[in-house]
């Protein structure tokens, strides 16, 4: 959904793009970095407790960086001509990885059910692999249904900020997502059968 202002925001962040990339941040670079922001994050969610005003607020501002990160690769690829096989690999194993860790540490530092917490795991690499193995099949899968990456950062991030003030706003948010990114699994199941059906 949000995807559809991804050109915009290409262009709100190409001075940031090309700052990064001066000072020697290639689009794998990025990915890697995203990845590891995202790891940190899923970390603070495990030990919240520890001090949960501070610690959420940092988890969500982690989770955001690493979002931050994810949009950064693909400007600098496209702008420098980096674009390659091996970095848009490299940049979806990265994204399945953050999306499974980041649930995970809700999970473990118990701000969420676990069941609902798998399904929403589940959800979410299930929208990813439905795009990759339409748009393999020649069918473009981008923007179609409601829970894209972008969606799902940002309902995690700020449910987080929530809880700080509305105790289990990040078990609402999970059951959110674990609901919404299967059903944006099934529309991308619709949207494939009617576009290959009579092929």
């Amino acid at each position: 959904m949000l995807t559809k202002l991804k050109r915009r925001v290409q262009e709100w962040f190409t001075a940031e793009a090309k700052f990064l990339c001066n000072i020697g941040f290639t689009p794998n670079k990025m990915s890697i970095l995203g990845l590891f922001l995202a790891f940190s994050s899923a970390l603070i969610y495990t030990f919240w407790k520890f001090d949960p005003p501070l610690m959420l607020i940092t988890a969500s501002l982690l989770l955001l960086a690493s979002g931050f990160c994810d949009a950064i690769d693909g400007i600098i690829a496209r702008i420098y001509g980096k674009v390659t096989v091996f970095g848009s690999f490299l940049d979806s194993v990265a994204d399945r990885y953050a999306d499974a860790v980041t649930i995970a540490g809700i999970i473990f530092g118990g701000l969420c059910d676990p069941l609902w917490g798998f399904f929403a795991i589940v959800g979410s690499l299930l929208v990813s692999y439905t795009r990759a193995k339409a748009e393999l099949a020649g069918v473009k899968m981008e923007s179609v249904g409601l829970m894209e990456r972008a969606e799902r950062i940002i309902i995690i991030a700020f449910s987080t900020l929530i809880e700080i003030l509305v105790r289990n706003a990040i078990w609402w948010a999970i059951v959110l997502l674990a609901i919404l990114t299967n059903l944006t699994v099934l529309q991308r199941m619709r949207y494939f059968y009617l576009k290959t059906m009579n092929k």
